[in-house]
């Protein structure tokens, strides 16, 4: 796939400058303004706007506050910030530490092997069906592609992290040593803006409130437990150290994504293009996720829900990560992160 654009024109995000307190701000063309200044704007144009000190708080109050900041977003795009009054404290965004937008949701979904190209990959090199073991690949990808097929018309795979792996889209990222075989996992984020059970498939996009970036790391040598044949997968060993989910940068509200599901998916390592894949490569698409998860999960504003992650990890490439190593991850119309991994 080759490159496409990923900034946004316009979106959220938590920024913080000289070790301050963070705040959401509103970035428009590489400007922002907190959004807690929008407020007196708002009030002249008799609009809601509540909550806004964190994106987290501003979810609370989504249905109210997304349209009152969308007409801002317009209003700066057409005319400039003096639209929204005089001598509103804007700054370059290059001057912000930029921070990940939902740092601490309630609630932090993963869906596993939801890439079709993916897990065909991964079941040709793991080779973890015994009956597989002495085929070729192009044999065991055969059988792959049918077992693809075949899960496409089952259910989805969702799991719980945790937030404490939750780190910013630029902040370095302390890999365990390759022993643990540490690994990348590009993926679409979704970011809930309202109490959802029970949704349907005509229903479900409306309880999403935007989209975001998470690297969800994973350490490949801990994710089973060969002792444990019957559980099966270690997603605590494997997937929650701190750092090991670089989230960010921005929060882009759904309104500003045509279409989540035909997204150019970018990884690079040390400049070497290893993911490039679209989202439309999904198994289960976002509907379908949420429709699954919500039929026994209550969701609320502020959680996070990752779709999985296309091919094009270590795994396949039997390269892992360590001291040294850059990442640098972009989908388009979300933005980028760059993160330099760091001794564990």
């Amino acid at each position: 796939m080759s490159q496409t654009t990923h900034q946004p024109t316009w979106a959220l995000a938590m920024y913080s400058i000289a070790g301050a307190i963070p705040f959401a701000g509103l970035m428009v063309n590489g400007q922002v303004l907190a959004l807690t200044a929008l407020k007196p704007w708002a009030r002249t144009q008799g609009l809601f706007l509540s909550g806004c000190d964190t994106l987290h708080h501003c979810l609370q109050h989504w249905t109210h506050n997304l349209p009152t900041i969308e007409t801002a977003a317009t209003l700066v795009l057409e005319s400039g910030w003096s639209a929204l009054g005089d001598d509103l404290p804007v700054v370059d965004e290059r001057l912000l530490k930029v921070n990940a937008p939902i740092p601490n949701p309630a609630q932090f979904f993963c869906s596993g092997a939801n890439y079709r190209q993916h897990v065909i990959d991964l079941v040709v090199d793991q080779r973890r069906d015994p009956e597989w073991v002495h085929l070729d690949d192009d044999a065991i990808r055969v059988q792959a592609k049918a077992f693809v097929d075949k899960r496409a018309e089952g259910t989805p795979y969702i799991f719980t992290g945790v937030s404490s792996a939750i780190t910013g889209p630029y902040d370095t990222v302390a890999v365990s040593g390759l022993e643990d075989q540490p690994d990348w996992e590009l993926e679409l984020a979704v970011v809930i803006g309202q109490p959802a059970f029970k949704l349907t498939l005509e229903n479900a996009m409306d309880a999403v409130a935007g989209y975001t970036i998470v690297n969800d790391i994973t350490n490949r040598n801990l994710t089973h437990r060969p002792d444990l044949h019957a559980i099966g997968s270690d997603w605590l060993m494997g997937k929650c150290q701190p750092g090991y989910s670089p989230m960010g940068p921005y929060l882009v509200p759904a309104c500003e994504v045509a279409n989540p599901h035909d997204l150019s998916i970018q990884l690079r390592l040390n400049n070497e293009l290893m993911q490039d894949e679209s989202s439309a490569d999904m198994i289960f698409n976002i509907p379908q996720l949420l429709v699954y998860l919500t039929s026994r999960v209550q969701l609320y504003p502020g959680d996070v829900l990752i779709t999985g992650s296309p091919a094009g990890n270590g795994s396949h490439y039997k390269r892992f990560l360590k001291a040294g190593d850059v990442i640098e991850s972009t989908i388009s119309g979300l933005g980028s992160q760059r993160n330099e991994c760091v001794g564990g």
